[in-house]
Order: C-alpha cells, then sequence, then structure tokens
C-alpha cells in the first residue's frame, strides 16, 4: 500500500490575521436515505441535519447538508475510526460513505471583513439575513469549488480541495488587498 503520509501535510498557503488553515480532520461524504440518516446520526453522536443548507455540531463532530441526501460528517483527526463505526451501523442498508479525508482541507475566514472577502468571488449573499450562521452550501469561490459554512457571525470555514487551497488563498489575498 502506498505511504499516504505526505497527504496529512498542510498545503502551503498564505495565512493572514484574517485566514487560517485549519488542523487536519476526518471527513466523509455520505448518501443515504432517512434511515441512513439516522443511523449515522446515532454513530456520529450528531444530529444530521434534515432542512436544507444547514449544519449540526456537537463537540468536535458536525454534519453539514449538502442535499436532499448527502451531507458532509466531520470529525478531529484522532478519530479515524470513526469511519468503521459508521459503516458498522450503516450495514444492510443501502448507502455510500467516502472517507475524503485527504481529498480537503478547511479554511476559516474570520473577521470583520470576512463576508466581504468572500464576496469578491462567491456569488451568494452573505448577509447575515441570508446567510445566518449554522448555514452551509455548496458554492464556487473564484473558479474553484468550495464547501462554505457560516460558523459564526464573523466567520466562514471554507472546505476546499486540495489542489485549489493555494489557489483560493491567493484570491483571498488579492481580494484583501482592496478590502482591508
Amino acid at each position: 500500500m502506498a505511504d499516504l503520509a505526505h497527504l496529512r501535510q498542510p498545503p502551503a498557503v498564505s495565512e493572514d490575521l484574517w485566514l487560517r488553515l485549519l488542523p487536519f480532520a476526518c471527513r466523509w461524504v455520505l448518501r443515504g436515505d432517512e434511515g441512513v440518516r439516522q443511523a449515522a446520526a446515532a454513530a456520529l453522536g450528531v444530529t444530521l441535519p434534515a432542512e436544507a443548507c444547514r449544519a449540526a455540531v456537537q463537540a468536535e463532530r458536525a454534519a453539514l447538508w449538502l442535499g436532499p441526501d448527502e451531507w458532509l460528517l466531520l470529525a478531529p483527526a484522532d478519530e479515524a475510526g470513526l469511519g468503521a463505526q459508521l459503516t458498522q451501523s450503516l450495514a444492510g442498508r443501502p448507502h455510500s460513505l467516502v472517507d475524503v479525508s485527504h481529498r480537503q482541507v478547511a479554511l476559516l475566514v474570520h473577521g470583520e471583513h470576512a463576508a466581504t472577502l468572500l464576496a469578491a468571488g462567491c456569488p451568494l449573499d452573505l448577509d447575515p439575513a441570508a446567510f445566518p450562521v449554522g448555514m452551509c452550501t455548496r458554492t464556487v469561490l473564484s473558479k474553484a469549488e468550495v464547501v462554505l459554512w457560516r460558523t459564526a457571525s464573523d466567520q466562514f470555514r471554507i472546505e476546499v480541495w486540495r489542489s485549489f487551497a493555494r489557489y483560493v488563498t491567493q484570491f483571498l489575498d488579492e481580494a484583501a488587498r482592496g478590502v482591508i
């Protein structure tokens, strides 16, 4: 089996007072029906949202609604065994559970200008009335597909493919020149 340890190394991204790379995390994309949602919630310890574009959090675990039958599940890096627990709890149910831990990284854009910075390349209305805390969605930031999650009034978590992380941070750096 190939050594994948190099994939746990953070990509080269420029961090600033308003941007930082978040620690490595375990990630799974889950697809399934209501029974799968409930079984996964029991194993994860987080109720998987049934409401569109919402996230649920319990301690350091989270479940983000990505579609009517699709969720992004997040857990700390030291909880890789959770994948086996999820697989066991979903046994016998038609579902898809894919470990995407090495595919993505997370960035945190925070501070009073966070929404303005993201608006430079994101077509969504990021006003708190339209995109409140706890809302998440799959969207684009410039030309990169991302999952955007508002975790606080002045902060957003961006889940982005590793190969686009540097591009996204450079785009945000450029946007910040006109804002900050």
